[in-house]
Parts: C-alpha cells; structure tokens; sequence
C-alpha cells in the first residue's frame, strides 16, 4: 500500500489530481496537504472527503520543521509537489511571498524527503509539478521543448525556474529520484477566479467590465485540467527518474479570440442577445514584462507514455462554462472578502 503526499490539493489542479488518485487507487492513502490560503478550497474536494484513503493536513511548506515531522510521521512513498503561489500579478506585487512557497517550500520537501528516503530510494519517488512560465516568450512561430532554454521574465516564472533547478539539483547530487513536468495554461472546473477564463465568466455574469491586457495579442495553449490530471497519473507511475515531461493542450488561443469565444457562449446560455458580452471588453494597461506566446510540444509524452489531451478546446470551454453556470454558489463565495479586495487592487484602480 502506497502513501503518496499531494500538496497543494485543495486548489485547482491540485484537487483534480487528489480526487483521480483517490478514486483511481483506493488502496493507495492519499494525503492532502494545503495552507488553505485565498486559492485553497476544500469544497473542490466533498464529494471524495469521506473516502477511507483520503486525508487532509493543513500546513504550510514553507515551515521545514513541520515538513519534517510530516514525513517522520507518515513514511510517505511518494511526493506529488503542486502547491504553489501562481499568479503572475501578485508576483509582481509580492515577489518575496513567492520566493518564500515556490522555492523555499520545495527545498523543505526535497530535504524531508532526503533525510527520511535516505537508507532506500527503491520504490520512492518526488514529483515536481512546474509551469511553462519558465521558458520564456516565443515569438510567432516555435515551440517549448523539454530542451528549450530557462528565460523566465517574472517573479513567478523565475520562482519556479529556481524550484525546478533545486530538484534536478537533489538529482544528480543525492540520487533522489525524481520526475518533474511543466504545463501549459489549464482551464477547467473549481479554478479561482482571478484567472483569465472564470474571471471573464464570472464578469460576464454580473454585468462587470472585462479587463484585456493591451491589445489582447498574447498567445496560451490551453490544457483542460482533467488532462492535465491524467498527465500526472502517467509521469508519476510511468516517467523516467530524472526526467521532465511537457504537457501541452495543443490549443493555442490569441486572448482576445479566446475572449471572444467566452462571451459568445455566455450569450447563448444567458439568454442574451448575440454580442451583448462583448461589449463589456475593456481594454486596459499591459502586465509588466508580459510574455507574447506560449506553446508546448508534448511530443515526447506522447511518445514514451501515449498520452494525448481528451479534449478539443471549444469542447472544453463549454464544459467549463456550464460547469460554472451550475456552481453559481461556489463563485459566490470564493469571489467574496479578501478576493474582491484584490480585483480592487488590480483592475478597478488602474
């Protein structure tokens, strides 16, 4: 019987990945650990709660005494890494706040897992969770491979470059076994609306502006996070130790088609009139050092472990919305307090 660690798993991604682990491999214990800052949420995890391999530990990463004893504790097996702080403008607000999770938080769990997996690696593995962030900018044409250089041009992407360094470094240094992957942008049920698309679906719902970012040129692959869930499965049980996996949704979207895109579908199940949602675009200043295009080459995913997204975009996008649609309550209360407080900040008083 396995004991696999998943941080972060009260949060978007994260909480995919516990709920596919838990009911996929009921004689693995699950354990989920998350802070539960503004981005963690255990309601994205009810329906598994009461499950008997299901648990949850609040703490923070960040406190390497407590990651310690965790392991001590609980002997994990395997480490699953994605809690993260992950907006890009609030790294811009508070890149410390940044450095402390995504580097210092990691350190902690490489140094737990060393100190406690030293006398047998067999059997054990530390699967880092990354971001395509760390590459850079493309121009108009190219690709991210697994090969591409690091170029990260915000506090959040230089964060999680560093993570990602510190892990390959515990690699060839201490042998620790290890895999790591790096995602496009995910999309998708139970994600925190300051991101782009349940932002855009939530203004939409109450009427509000929609901010764009310049002339909403810049270039994403989307990924549906029930992929990238899949993904994970695959890397953690099947990858090469010392290895890193690009995940891709092979959906590049401009941001303002993609925009557009939204608010016809909010249209449609509105009720409202073709292009009323469009109206409410707005355009506003740039982000800071703001990367023109995203665009992964999962090729080598594919190849070696057979994995390919389930979905097309418009496909996914649709599930999304009405998934939203049908969760007006969870909206609700993860957009109120301390979130509108912050859209404040970053939107109304530009």
């Amino acid at each position: 019987m396995k004991k696999i660690l998943i941080t972060g798993g009260a949060g978007f991604i994260g909480s995919h990945v516990v709920r596919l682990f838990v009911t996929k491999y009921p004689d693995y214990q699950i354990y989920n650990l998350d802070k539960l800052t503004y981005a963690g949420n255990l309601a994205n995890l009810s329906d598994i709660e009461n499950l008997p391999n299901y648990h949850f530990i609040k703490a923070d990463i960040v406190d390497g005494e407590a990651m310690q004893k965790l392991f001590a504790l609980h002997q994990f097996d395997g480490v699953i890494h994605l809690a993260a702080e992950s907006h890009v403008d609030r790294s811009i607000a508070n890149p410390l706040e940044f450095v402390m999770t995504n580097v210092v938080g990691t350190v902690n769990l490489l140094n737990a897992a060393k100190f406690h997996w030293k006398d047998n690696f067999d059997g054990k593995r530390f699967y880092h969770v990354s971001t395509d962030e760390v590459y850079g900018s493309l121009g108009e044409t190219g690709y991210f491979t697994e090969e591409t250089p690091y170029d990260p041009h915000s506090p959040y992407s230089a964060s999680k470059a560093s993570s990602d360094h510190f892990v390959r470094a515990y690699h060839d240094t201490y042998g620790l076994p290890v895999v790591l992957s790096n995602c496009s942008n995910n999309y998708g049920p139970n994600q925190f609306p300051e991101k782009l698309i349940p932002l855009f679906i939530n203004n939409i719902r109450h009427n509000k502006p929609l901010p764009v970012y310049g002339k909403g040129e810049n270039v994403r692959d989307w990924l549906y996070v029930v992929d990238h869930a899949r993904a994970i499965d695959l890397i953690f049980h099947k990858g090469k130790d010392g290895e890193t996996y690009n995940i891709g949704g092979h959906n590049e979207w401009k941001n303002i088609d993609l925009i557009k895109v939204i608010c016809r579908i909010m249209d449609e199940k509105l009720g409202r009139a073709p292009g009323t949602s469009e109206q409410l675009i707005t355009y506003v200043k740039d982000r800071a050092g703001h990367d023109l295009r995203y665009a992964i080459d999962a090729g080598k995913l594919q190849h070696e472990l057979g994995w390919v997204p389930s979905l097309q975009f418009e496909e996914g996008i649709r599930l999304t919305i009405e998934w939203y649609l049908s969760n007006q309550a969870w909206l609700d209360e993860v957009t109120s307090g301390h979130y509108l407080k912050y859209y404040e900040e970053q939107y109304v008083k530009r």
